[in-house]
């Protein structure tokens, strides 16, 4: 028995004698994103999630400063921080 699953963000719900034909195709959708749970005489018993991969140290910092590059690369010169509030008030120094 094939099943073709629908496009919406609903949960996969597959028992698991039919999710062992299908196995390939339910983790591929996991590993995507969707929700994908296997029942056992129609109960709710196991949810197939994608791994996450924990960055040591070395890499958390790599990806920082990418983060930071790109940030920079991206940041465009604007009014100095000292006039920032200029536009709240007038040449008499009062509101408006």
């Amino acid at each position: 028995m094939v099943y073709y699953f629908a496009l919406e963000k609903h949960p996969v719900r597959i028992s698991v004698t039919e999710a062992k034909a299908q196995l390939t195709e339910l983790v591929r959708r996991a590993e995507a994103g969707d929700e994908v749970i296997l029942t056992r005489h129609g109960h709710e018993a196991v949810r197939l999630v994608p791994v996450v991969a924990v960055l040591d140290r070395k890499d958390r910092r790599m990806l920082l400063e990418q983060v930071r590059a790109r940030g920079s690369a991206k940041a465009i010169a604007g009014p100095d921080a000292a006039r920032s509030q200029d536009f709240l008030y007038g040449d008499d120094g009062l509101p408006g």
